[in-house]
């Protein structure tokens, strides 16, 4: 049993929650201080929560394929996105990107103003205002979100198999090895990855579990 789908699909479970991480935590707490445009912003942020994965890598192959404007930039750059890993974590980033934001967004939106007014008149202002105050309030909501995201991108197919391929050794995930071993009759080799899956995605929900628990009794 070749287990490179079992590291492919950790490294870019792991590599796609960091970089979502990163960008949809920000993305939330300035959403949540918009006036004008919220709900249309909303909306479009959370459009991969909802399309189809093969639409979303559709979308995503168009984007960044050769004849494209972005494609082309990457080229001149010497970025390979199209049937390449980076290209799975970009699928995996884009699908999950929506279970960070929504529940950051929330948990954001549920801290009293008082206290964030009361730590800028204490001095703490931009960088330090989210480190200090926004992230320790909201800590077991984000974290929730970022278990979420790394089930999702564990679980990731359709885009994935769009702009990324199915390249054994490099770009086959355990998903996208359970539907090859399905098309070439081997239901063994299928029961095992999907096993591995389920063994997985349990795993991270009971995760999920005890972050939840912890957060009740807080």
């Amino acid at each position: 049993m070749d287990l490179s789908p079992l590291w492919i699909s950790c490294k870019v479970s792991f590599i796609s929650t960091l970089v979502t991480t990163v960008l949809a935590v920000p993305v939330a707490l300035a959403i949540t201080r918009l006036k004008w445009g919220r709900h249309i912003l909303d909306a479009l942020f959370s459009l991969p929560l909802v399309l189809p994965p093969t639409v979303v890598g559709f979308f995503l192959l168009i984007a960044f394929g050769y004849n494209s404007w972005l494609g082309r930039l990457c080229e001149r750059l010497k970025i390979d996105i199209v049937f390449t890993v980076k290209g799975a974590v970009l699928a995996a980033v884009v699908v999950a990107f929506p279970i960070i934001y929504r529940t950051a967004r929330a948990a954001f939106d549920q801290i009293d103003n008082d206290l964030v007014d009361a730590a800028r008149i204490m001095g703490y202002d931009g960088f330090r205002l989210f480190v200090q105050v926004y992230v320790p309030l909201t800590f077991h909501e984000l974290a929730t979100g970022v278990i979420l995201s790394f089930a999702r991108a564990i679980g990731e197919f359709g885009a994935t198999i769009m702009i990324a391929g199915n390249i054994p050794g490099r770009t086959r995930t355990m998903s996208v090895a359970v539907y090859t071993a399905m098309q070439s009759g081997n239901r063994e080799l299928a029961y095992m990855w999907t096993v591995v899956i389920l063994c997985l995605s349990f795993i991270v929900l009971l995760l999920l579990d005890f972050v939840a628990t912890r957060q009740y009794r807080r």
